[in-house]
Order: structure tokens, then sequence, then C-alpha cells
């Protein structure tokens, strides 16, 4: 009965060794020679220039949600399209809810800017307010006037 058990006893052993004996080779083996350049970050060869600190912005937030969502929405269309037959009309309208909650989110996502990467425009307001629009002109004060 425990013979059953002896091979995968034996490969956590492996694996227990192994990872030992590589911490006290790369101990024993590793130049202990810091330098400045050796500290830095490697960043594909590109020097760095920020801090670790610097904050995300938000749409890397919200493009991780959407990958978050559409990666949820393929993991769950698949079990249904394989038992399409057997779940029918019941089935047909619950991936119609769950895709329309899906496509909300998508909306909300791309609403709030997810996808726009370049350059912010700037809208002046002096071109979009007239010069003769006052609170007198816009405001009708309740009561002042008569209604039509």
């Amino acid at each position: 009965m425990l013979g059953q058990y002896l091979p995968i006893v034996a490969l956590g052993a492996l694996a227990v060794v192994f990872a030992v004996l590589s911490v006290f080779a790369s101990r024993l083996l590793a130049p202990r020679h810091k330098t400045a350049v050796k500290q830095a970050p490697y960043e594909c060869g590109v020097e760095p220039v920020d801090t670790s600190e610097q904050r995300h912005t938000v749409r890397f937030f919200l493009v991780a949600m959407l990958f978050i969502v559409f990666d949820v929405e393929i993991i769950f269309l698949y079990p249904w399209a394989v038992s399409l037959g057997a779940l029918g009309l019941f089935g047909f309208a619950a991936v119609l809810m769950f895709s329309f909650a899906v496509f909300e989110s998508f909306l909300y996502l791309i609403s709030n800017g997810a996808l726009n990467w370049g350059p912010s425009k700037k809208v002046r307001l002096s071109s979009m307010v007239s010069p003769h629009r006052t609170a007198a002109t816009t405001v009708r004060r309740v009561g002042s006037q008569p209604s039509v």
C-alpha cells in the first residue's frame, strides 16, 4: 500500500534537494563585487529613467480590467458552447444576459478612455461660451416670469 506513494515521495525529496543545492551553489559561486551597474534593474537594455515607486495611470488598470472581462467571458462561453443542445432556450437566455453584462462593462471601460493612448485633446472653453451669455439671460427665475 505504501509502495504506491514511493515515487511521489521520491520526486518530492528530489525537488527539495535540488532547491537546497541550487541556493547553496549560487551563494557559493556567485561573484561578490557589487557595482551600481549590477545593482540597477535590467530593462531589456534600456536605461531606467524612473524609480519603481512611480504610480501607474488609470488607463493601465482599465486595460487590465478589459483583459480580465474578456478572459472570463471566453472561459464561460466554452462550456456553454459544448452543452448548447442540452441547455435549450434557458441556456440561450442565460448567455444573452451574460453577454449583455460583458458588453456593458466593455462600453464602460471604453467610455472612460481605456484605449485612448494618444495625446489628450484640450478643449478651449473660451470658444464654447458666448460673451453675451450671463446668468440673467440663461436662468429663468421661478415666479418672476409667468409660465407659458
